[in-house]
């Protein structure tokens, strides 16, 4: 396991967050060099930190001979530069969320990362939670069967930079800030291999004078039929509110990642302090998060992205993928403006061609019994497609099915089943 060396891009809250997760991860890797814009900001974070250099100069942060790997914690518009800077220099670059503003200026930094030939990792952190991780492994192992529906929820009370307001730097809102997450959730849940066709989105600005949205909703259809879902917002109250949902054919998926994490305090306030990210009280019920780098991704997410660097691998989330992600907001802004159903434009697609719909493909996953099913008997017995079968009160088994020549519908009760 090498030891890497790490220059820190950004002092905010994600910098801070990153810097903690890394100086206390694998144990070998370090922040050495940290940039931020002002002098005084970079002094102060590289004293709490112990980091043994600070710059304010962006290509000496991206270029620096005391580096190896460059990660990017500094505002959207910022992204390509630094992208720039570090591929020409040769230095491993791990950016944040969302990749860029748009889906052009996401493939701009995807293909000078793959011309360049340096390691490019995408950090998407509510990607790599401990839940979420082991609730795509069990997918992956078939016990949802064919996922058909995954909707992820990011709400809190609005961003704690300044620059995620401005629509310029930040290339939107709530959607652009929050929706990255859920997009990627959701595509890691039905399958990043599956292609996403088309976008419905409703946005609007609802409660804050800025010209961004500040609520969204959305569906995304998938090439085998799957819908994704998202819901964001900045004007949520009460804290952040991380939540997920998966549906399949086999069974069902439901993850609270933040509010309801099974640490439950109440207070009068007279020890008021910091409790998590984007909580609005001290006081009364709260709701604390035991180790927030832990809880939200980011050691899990630094393991995969230096393991992979070390394996000369990919990691789980590529730069590719943050241009995925970036083209279906795209198509997200689109659709918000028309009122319409509009599709995703991919210019590069490299996922599995002419999938088929999930309903004719059904079967495939489900699991050999044991012992033969007795509705499953029944209807192949009659040439008829089961659509469901239910165990009633009396212990029978009701099984409705369907003639797929006639459309005809039909039901049978099997006593003692």
């Amino acid at each position: 396991m090498q030891e890497h060396k790490v220059s820190m891009l950004g002092t905010g809250l994600i910098g801070m967050f990153y810097t903690m997760s890394l100086n206390g991860g694998r144990g070998r890797d370090r922040v050495q060099l940290v940039y931020s814009r002002t002098e005084e900001r970079a002094r102060a974070f590289a004293e709490e930190w112990g980091i043994p250099a600070w710059t304010t100069d962006l290509t000496e942060a991206c270029t620096s001979d005391d580096i190896d790997t460059v990660v990017i914690g500094l505002p959207n518009h910022i992204h390509e530069e630094c992208v720039d800077l570090a591929a020409a220099a040769g230095k491993a670059i791990l950016c944040t969320k969302p990749l860029g503003r748009t889906a052009a200026e996401a493939k701009r930094m995807m293909d000078k990362v793959e011309t360049t030939g340096v390691f490019g990792g995408y950090l998407e952190d509510l990607c790599y939670t401990p839940k979420t991780l082991k609730a795509i492994a069990s997918v992956e192992e078939g016990a949802l069967g064919h996922v058909t529906w995954a909707c992820s929820r990011e709400t809190h009370p609005g961003p704690h930079s300044d620059w995620f307001w401005d629509l310029e730097q930040a290339g939107g809102g709530a959607i652009v800030d929050l929706g990255c997450h859920c997009i990627e959730i959701v595509r890691s849940f039905i399958g990043k291999d599956i292609r996403p066709v088309e976008v419905m989105c409703w946005a609007d600005t609802l409660v804050h004078p800025i010209d961004a949205e500040d609520n969204g909703i959305a569906l995304i259809r998938f090439e085998n039929g799957a819908i994704g879902q998202f819901e964001v917002s900045w004007s949520f109250r009460g804290g952040m509110d991380l939540r997920d949902e998966v549906a399949g054919t086999e069974g069902t998926i439901w993850l609270n990642h933040f509010l309801r994490t099974g640490y439950e305090m109440y207070t009068s306030g007279a020890g008021a302090g910091y409790v998590a990210e984007k909580a609005e009280s001290e006081s009364g019920w709260l709701f604390p998060v035991g180790d927030e780098v832990v809880e939200l991704g980011y050691n899990d997410m630094f393991d995969d992205m230096f393991n992979a660097l070390d394996q000369g691998s990919e990691p789980r989330e590529t730069f590719y993928d943050g241009y995925i992600v970036n083209a279906v907001i795209d198509a997200c802004y689109r659709s918000a403006s028309s009122r319409q159903w509009e599709p995703v434009q991919l210019e590069v697609w490299r996922g599995r061609e002419n999938v088929p719909l999930i309903r004719d493909s059904r079967g495939q996953q489900a699991a050999a019994a044991v012992e033969p099913d007795p509705a499953e008997a029944l209807a192949a017995a009659a040439g008829l497609t089961i659509l469901k079968q239910e165990r009633m009160p009396g212990g029978q088994i009701k099984v409705i099915m369907k003639n797929e020549e006639t459309g005809e519908l039909s039901q049978e009760i099997i006593e003692n089943a």
